[in-house]
């Protein structure tokens, strides 16, 4: 019997890491994996852009570059692919704040750089195989996920985080309120629930931590 090599096409992926020596490491690894080939290489955000457009990946593995500004610039650019990849984030950073951030623009897999080669080529297949996207993979030590969980200590949700940029940029709770649409005593729970979160009593505390955490950036402080 004839099998019909077109059944199960490999999974097309692109790698995008300044790293060589790494980048060279994981197209190794995919390659003596079946299912998988590695259509193009890269060395950052933008290029990879480019070259997805080019050589239409089913899978972007990519490292994204901070501030965060820039990370969600370059996502939302590779959202505007046709036909759009699935994105596989791959950081040095286990931190909750990028992971929920991260997640919430869409990337199928957050993975830091200490996982094995398993759970690397589990998050690609998991990211072509979930068509619907009901399912994210996160690799990242078991502590640094159970603080992502929505409401644990630490960790804004995209609302308090959209809260804290406005308000680092002079809004009263009364403007925050009027233009994100939400009441003002909401605005003002938000506030009191991230003050918690960041072990902080003030507003200056708040945006002065998420700075230095990365989790805002000046140009979204002076951006009004």
């Amino acid at each position: 019997m004839t099998i019909d090599s077109t059944a199960n096409p490999p999974i097309k992926v692109l790698l995008a890491d300044d790293h060589t020596l790494f980048r060279k490491g994981i197209a190794r690894v995919l390659a003596s994996y079946g299912g998988l080939e590695v259509v193009g290489e890269t060395t950052n955000d933008h290029k990879a852009i480019e070259l997805a457009q080019q050589k239409k990946p089913d899978v972007v593995v990519m490292q994204v570059q901070i501030p965060f500004e820039r990370a969600q610039h370059s996502l939302e650019q590779m959202r505007a692919v046709s036909p759009p990849p699935k994105v596989v984030i791959c950081m040095m950073f286990e931190d909750p704040g990028y992971l929920r951030r991260f997640l919430e623009l869409g990337v199928r897999a957050y993975l830091v750089k200490s996982v094995s080669e398993e759970e690397l080529v589990g998050a690609i297949r998991a990211a072509v195989f979930d068509p619907n996207g009901k399912n994210v993979v996160v690799g990242m030590p078991q502590e640094m996920i159970e603080r992502a969980q929505e409401g644990s200590e630490g960790v804004l949700s995209a609302r308090e985080m959209e809260i804290v940029v406005l308000a680092s940029q002079g809004l009263s709770n009364r403007k925050i309120a009027s233009s994100i649409q939400l009441a003002e005593a909401t605005v003002k729970r938000h506030l009191a629930n991230t003050y918690s979160k960041m072990g902080v009593s003030s507003r200056g505390e708040a945006v002065r931590s998420a700075l230095q955490q990365g989790w805002i950036t000046i140009h979204e402080i002076t951006e009004q």
